[in-house]
């Protein structure tokens, strides 16, 4: 087993465009051939675009491109120009007088960064696309991870930047992947160390608070202060499978989320994993689905640590300036 690039996977490309004055942007993973997606949506504040196609039991099988953004449902309008790029170049679903492009989407809040009133648009989702082809993925405040943060339940002040992270693994043949945009409201901790690596920062400025600890102290407040949030990701493989296999790799795929964020899946996040199969590698999916959490959970990890600061939020290189990028 080793370590590669999300773009060696295979069938995929990748484009960002992002807007650093106004904190946000969008990344777009297109498959022109079309790949097998499936999806798996939790936490109580979700937005999406095209996710219910994906269940098995309808009519398209391939999707053509999936675009993660911020900018909360209005950032769902950058699909439309990864729609436009994907039309003029004749890729999508054939309905006689044109091809109709299958794109998915999913959005996370990043308003209270930056200007809000600038989002990820028609222009900005089709530049992404005019951006893709780079031979490595990109890490820390690009696309749509450049406006992600964590550790807001002490309020935006006490936050700290993260970003979008990427990791892959190959074992012989089989190739896995993921790419997220980290933007959780709890912390972030590395499994591997038990290290609390970003999250609510102490008045000092320098250390962590633990967001879990403040939420129990607090279990009678139910006031809806921390709707600002969702971590969105792509898991891709090379293996082959059909939709419902893709909705369960989609779903172990999640276990990453749950090692690494605390708390994971709160009503206050709408996290959401796409699953990607672009190839025609055989392998089992349990074995596929547990490689899925490891560099779901490895992504995460190198989103936090790629991060730079951003609108006066620190990272965490602020605070372990001997600290390394990798995830």
């Amino acid at each position: 087993m080793r370590q590669i690039d999300f773009l060696e996977i295979g069938g995929i490309q990748v484009g960002h465009a992002q807007d650093l004055k106004a904190a946000t942007g969008c990344t777009v993973i297109i498959s022109e051939e079309g790949a097998t997606v499936g999806v798996d949506v939790r936490g109580g504040a979700p937005g999406t675009r095209e996710t219910d196609l994906l269940n098995p039991v309808n009519l398209v099988q391939k999707v053509h491109a999936i675009i993660l953004t911020g900018g909360s449902a209005f950032g769902l309008d950058a699909a439309a120009g990864v729609m436009q790029y994907l039309e003029e170049r004749k890729v999508g679903f054939d309905v006689q007088v044109t091809k109709v492009p299958i794109v998915c989407a999913a959005a996370l809040f990043d308003l209270t960064i930056g200007d809000y009133r600038i989002r990820p648009d028609k222009a900005m989702g089709y530049q992404a696309c005019l951006n893709a082809g780079s031979v490595e993925c990109e890490q820390g405040a690009v696309g749509a991870g450049t406006g992600a943060t964590v550790g807001k339940i002490l309020g935006m002040h006490r936050a700290m930047k993260s970003g979008l992270g990427c990791y892959a693994l190959e074992v012989e043949d089989l190739r896995v992947g993921a790419m997220v945009a980290v933007n959780c409201l709890g912390d972030v901790v590395d499994p591997l160390s038990g290290k609390r690596l970003a999250g609510p920062l102490n008045e000092d400025m320098q250390t962590l608070a633990d967001t879990e600890e403040i939420m129990v102290g607090a279990y009678s407040d139910k006031k809806n202060l921390f709707s600002g949030n969702t971590t969105i990701g792509v898991v891709a493989t090379n293996a082959a499978f059909t939709k419902a296999q893709a909705t369960k790799l989609a779903s172990m795929a999640q276990n990453g989320y749950a090692r690494t964020m605390r708390p994971a899946h709160s009503m206050y996040d709408g996290d959401t994993i796409f699953a990607m199969s672009t190839g025609s590698v055989e392998a089992d999916l349990s074995v596929v689905g547990l490689l899925a959490a490891r560099v779901m959970e490895r992504a995460v990890i190198a989103a936090v640590k790629n991060a730079r600061s951003l609108c006066g939020l620190k990272c965490y290189a602020d605070l372990n300036p001997e600290g390394t990028t990798t995830g």
